[in-house]
């Protein structure tokens, strides 16, 4: 993104080569981004549809990221030609729809992060939402993004500068409009964010330690909990705050602080190419965190290879291995489910695979039956089991 100044004008490179190493690794976070999320994208579509809400919210995400990185294109431009190439149009909707699809893309994360948590705490409640209340939400996702946008493309405007005979896209408004603009911005699209982002995690985190801690494997030995879940847990927080703070943070303090203008133009260029970078990163990231990485994946990519040499084997029509194959790469995104008395984790943890309440209930019921009778045959130890021929005679011993 284009740091918001009052003119979004490119300040003047020290070198030629600080230049090109932005365009080098915009371009490569570009083709890496776009990349991960069509391919996200195609893999969510095709084989994973039953996977719940994660795949409402997955798709959304990656459509928020891919719209996101097409604009690094402009942006690479603007900053070897410094001059702004794109029109009025171009002026509003670029700048506008690289701020709209980033807010687009944290929300979405927020919207997700609500619903891992949920689905551990209430997982009966969660399974009761439908497909259509999850879409719902993602479009109340893209309706804020566009209220909190809406702003900035009315107070654009691509005018001449007469200093350097150039076009920019100007800020038409006051130095103080623009400060609160900004801070709302911080607050919304950071500091509400992020904390809400990081308390679930921290939550999530604990609730499977202590369910990890508290089952006992043998009579001295308890189960040690799997490091990878909580090294997810700790990526997921890490990576929000480590690519979105730096760049609003520079924003306010350009605003707010006079130190920032005693900084010579060579700092501001440097500081701006590092936010810039980072701010940008996160939708190469997340294709990798949420999906590529995820155990579910591992999984579907592992019965896809298994299922594979059915394809070319003799038993069986091919619609009915296509059929196999989707039921078997489906199954693997399945998580969550009651498994007992505590709950089954993997470790991206996505939701319930689309699980009714009751086939929910009846796993639960069924494993409490179990239960109930393996105590029953310690109760009553006194029976024996005689088989005589093809009868079989139980009888309580006196």
């Amino acid at each position: 993104m284009l740091t918001l100044t009052s003119t979004f004008e490119v300040t003047d490179l020290d070198h030629l080569a600080i230049t090109s190493v932005l365009g080098v690794l915009l371009s490569i976070m570009c083709i890496v981004g776009v990349t991960g999320n069509v391919y996200t994208l195609v893999v969510m579509c095709q084989w994973m549809r039953t996977a719940g809400s994660m795949y409402v919210y997955i798709v959304n995400l990656a459509l928020a990221d891919l719209v996101y990185l097409s604009t690094i294109p402009s942006i690479v431009c603007t900053y070897f030609a410094k001059e702004w190439y794109f029109g009025d149009v171009g002026c509003r909707l670029i700048l506008s729809l690289d701020l709209l699809t980033m807010h687009a893309s944290i929300f979405t994360l927020t919207v997700m992060s609500t619903e891992r948590y949920l689905a551990v705490v209430k997982p009966f409640d969660t399974v009761k939402r439908s497909r259509s209340y999850h879409k719902a939400l993602t479009g109340a996702v893209w309706i804020l993004s566009v209220f909190l946008t809406l702003p900035l493309m009315f107070a654009m405007e691509f005018q001449k500068d007469d200093h350097q005979d150039k076009w920019i896209c100007k800020w038409t408004w006051s130095g103080e409009t623009y400060r609160i603009y900004i801070t709302v911005l911080f607050a919304t699209s950071i500091v509400a964010p992020g904390i809400i982002i990081g308390y679930l995690y921290i939550r999530l985190a604990r609730t499977y330690w202590v369910s990890q801690t508290s089952t006992v494997v043998s009579k001295d030995v308890r189960r040690t909990p799997n490091q990878k879940v909580l090294y997810m847990i700790f990526s997921i927080v890490l990576t929000y705050w480590a690519c979105f703070l730096p760049f609003w943070v520079w924003q306010l303090v350009r605003h707010y602080c006079n130190c920032a203008s005693q900084l010579s133009d060579s700092k501001h260029t440097y500081i701006n190419f590092v936010v810039t970078l980072l701010s940008y990163s996160n939708s190469c990231i997340n294709p990798f965190l949420y999906t590529l990485l995820s155990k579910n994946y591992q999984e579907y990519l592992k019965n896809r290879q298994r299922l594979a040499g059915l394809m070319s084997g003799r038993n069986g029509s091919v619609r009915h291995r296509m059929s196999r194959l989707r039921n078997m790469s489906q199954r693997s995104v399945s998580s969550f489910i009651p498994n007992g008395p505590r709950l089954t984790w993997s470790t991206d943890m996505w939701t319930h695979k689309g699980r009714s309440k009751t086939f929910l209930r009846t796993s639960y019921l069924q494993s409490s039956n179990t239960r109930l009778k393996e105590q029953n045959k310690k109760t009553y130890r006194g029976q024996h089991i005689n088989k005589y021929k093809h009868c079989t005679f139980i009888h309580t011993s006196t």
